[in-house]
């Protein structure tokens, strides 16, 4: 599997990318605007830097860069996740967009649910929880931890053959809309545990181990 990293400019959790990129587990590293910042602060150089870079504040200097104009139609973590479409990622983790103002939060989810839709894996990591766009029909197994939270929601109306495994509450093929809190704030007990659903897409909310 190929996995491209994008590093926008909102709270970057340094330890866990450096983990992961010690690790190889990044084919390539994006620079969303000011996430250049978060990376060079962090002693990474990206493979490319994409963006307006009205926040960063000036075009850095970087093995590719991909100069926006300020007024567009897309956003610069849309035009970067045309980016990662275009070169045939197979999945994308994304730091640093969580967080700030909602706004921008909702339009990130709800344009990823698109790309995940379209058949990448999708990940967003804040400081100490993640986001797994999951479509059906697919099955996400959640980190091995003694304790922690879990939230699902459904991005589409309807998502249904929703499956919990594993915590303290089940679910066995129920349908979840995208109009109830049903799904907020599941535990884990130390147990293997997943979440599974037929169809539809799922926002999986949970804890970093």
């Amino acid at each position: 599997m190929t996995t491209c990293a994008l590093v926008a400019a909102l709270d970057f959790n340094e330890g866990h990318f450096t983990a992961w990129a010690n690790e190889g587990r990044f084919t390539e590293v994006y620079a969303v605007d000011a996430g250049f910042a978060h990376l060079e602060k962090a002693g990474f150089s990206p493979d490319m830097a994409i963006g307006d870079f009205d926040s960063l504040g000036y075009v850095p200097k970087c093995r590719r860069v991909v100069s926006l104009p300020v007024e567009k139609d897309k956003s610069d973590l849309e035009v970067a996740m045309d980016r990662v479409k275009m070169r045939r990622y197979d999945e994308v983790v994304i730091y640093g967009a969580l967080g700030g103002r909602l706004d921008h939060t909702i339009a990130n989810l709800q344009m990823c649910a698109r790309f995940a839709e379209e058949g990448m894996d999708v990940t967003f990591v804040a400081d100490d929880y993640a986001i797994r766009i999951l479509v059906g029909p697919d099955v996400f197994e959640l980190p091995l931890l003694e304790k922690g939270t879990v939230s699902v929601f459904s991005a589409t109306a309807e998502s249904y053959g929703v499956i919990e495994r594993g915590m303290h509450y089940s679910i066995d093929d129920d349908t979840l809309t995208n109009r109830t809190t049903w799904g907020l704030s599941n535990e884990l007990e130390g147990r293997e545990a997943a979440v599974a659903v037929e169809e539809g897409t799922l926002y999986v909310f949970y804890p970093l181990g």
